[in-house]
């Protein structure tokens, strides 16, 4: 049974920091990649990033680059977002995402609150 589990979301101010991690189990990625997306309320969701697993290749989207990383710790199969200079506009629900061909999801997290005030 493959499972993603998100935790880090939280309350917090906008200029602040978060990181988001995503452990996953059940089977590895190696041969493909995990993201991050997200659902701001009233919103479609949407790209956020991802990294592919054998050569740690990363995407942003270009709402948050400069402004958030991904990483991903091979031995712990687990994915991280680390999210700093947030806005209020980062308010969302932020889902984990993995597969075993990058870019191609078929298992998602149940989400991870953000919100940030201003």
């Amino acid at each position: 049974q493959v499972q993603l589990v998100e935790s880090g979301g939280g309350l917090v101010q906008a200029g602040g920091s978060l990181r988001l991690s995503c452990a996953a189990s059940g089977r590895t990625f190696s041969s493909g990649g995990m993201g991050w997306f997200r659902q701001a309320p009233g919103k479609g969701r949407e790209f956020v990033s991802d990294i592919k697993w054998s050569d740690g290749n990363t995407r942003y989207a270009d709402s948050v680059k400069g402004r958030f990383t991904i990483s991903r710790d091979n031995a712990k199969n687990t994915v991280y977002l680390q999210m700093n200079s947030l806005k209020p506009e980062d308010t969302a629900v932020y889902y984990c995402a993995a597969g075993t061909s990058y870019a191609l999801y078929a298992y998602w997290g149940q989400g991870t609150q953000v919100t940030v005030c201003s």
